[in-house]
């Protein structure tokens, strides 16, 4: 999605939220041994944002990147009991950056993009703080689709600290034409035309990424999957959901 929104002449915010780090891996800016990016701003060891920012290898598109020293992060912010521990995100995306007088973090970005973990720990709760949309990527099988409900009433929670905050709905993954994920995506678009006015948007289907082993053969290339494969169907559906999400062809 980051890839495809550059494309477009956007200029984009990753932010690897999960302890994990894949997202860091996938841009080959992960270091396992060195307290991460994203962990010394929930720590609030940092002075300019230039210190916890990274570029990419595609001018326009940065990333602040996390490691599994991310977890020590948020299990030590979970004991605190002052409010600004849910604001350590917002008070990064609202400092000044050196470019000029005035200009602040968020000025620099059209998009700014959190990878998060299936959960809702104190790092989620700062992403969603300063979050717009959210987006659920969901593979079609009975246990995710079943969890649905349960993404939607802990967004609906985060409204008292963001009311803003909107589930912009679901992105179908690794979607295989079988009989059984068919009923499931047929299921999803049934609710979505039943829901109540105050849910109405929880389970609008945004896109559908097609299965292509050419997504698991790019894991170890690490591109974005339009340079290894452009022609490959998860390739052609991202660059038509991300056109489909901005109104903007490339």
């Amino acid at each position: 999605m980051a890839y495809e929104l550059w494309r477009r002449g956007f200029k984009v915010l990753l932010w690897d939220n999960d302890k994990q780090g894949n997202l860091s891996k996938a841009f080959g800016r992960y270091h396992a041994e060195q307290t991460a990016p994203v962990t010394r701003l929930l720590n609030g060891d940092w002075q300019k944002p230039e210190e916890l920012i990274q570029p990419t290898d595609y001018e326009g598109m940065d990333i602040i990147t996390s490691n599994l020293s991310l977890f020590g992060a948020t299990w030590n912010l979970m004991k605190e009991e002052s409010e600004d521990r849910v604001k350590k995100y917002q008070k990064f995306m609202e400092a000044e950056t050196g470019e000029q007088t005035g200009s602040i973090v968020s000025d620099r970005y059209d998009y700014c993009i959190f990878d998060n973990p299936p959960d809702i720990g104190i790092n989620v709760l700062n992403a969603l703080v300063i979050t717009d949309e959210v987006i659920v990527p969901v593979k079609i099988d009975e246990n995710a689709l079943e969890g649905l409900d349960i993404v939607a009433e802990q967004i609906e929670d985060a409204r008292v600290l963001n009311p803003s905050l909107t589930l912009k709905g679901v992105l179908i993954t690794i979607y295989q034409n079988t009989d059984g994920e068919s009923a499931g995506l047929e299921w999803l678009r049934q609710e979505y035309d039943k829901a109540d006015s105050r849910n109405h948007s929880r389970y609008d289907i945004l896109g559908v990424i097609r299965y292509s082993r050419k997504v698991a053969e790019n894991s170890f290339v690490k591109k974005p999957i339009y340079e290894y494969s452009p022609w490959c169907a998860a390739a052609q559906d991202y660059k038509w959901f991300v056109s489909n999400y901005t109104g903007r062809e490339r």
